[in-house]
């Protein structure tokens, strides 16, 4: 078992960072806005339905320190130039990540 989230996670799960258009998350993150608070019901669904190998990597990125998780995220961007990873490996988005960690870490708390 590995004890950091890395590069090859990110690529796995691409799919999640492109659900937003990047102008969509652009604005959400220039608010600051919780993402985790309005889409609770649909995250909550999900927890519900995850493995242990996905809830293990789950936790590593919830354990995983923002910037080690900024510089995954410049480095998907440098490998597939999508906007979403550029947007969120940028250093001033890092409170609009820490926020919305921190929600997730008290949703999954709840449960």
């Amino acid at each position: 078992m590995k004890d950091e989230i890395t590069y090859d996670d990110l690529k796995q799960h691409e799919h999640i960072f492109t659900l937003a258009p990047f102008f969509v998350l652009k604005m959400m993150a220039k608010k600051n806005s919780n993402l985790v608070r309005k889409f609770q019901t649909t995250i909550e669904s999900h927890l519900d339905k995850l493995d242990e190998e996905q809830k293990s990597k789950l936790n590593l990125i919830l354990e995983s320190d923002v910037d080690h998780l900024q510089k995954l995220l410049r480095q998907a961007y440098e490998q597939t130039k999508l906007k979403q990873y550029e947007l969120l490996s940028d250093p001033k988005n890092k409170e609009f990540i820490e926020l919305n960690l921190n929600e997730l870490r008290k949703l999954i708390l709840k449960k």
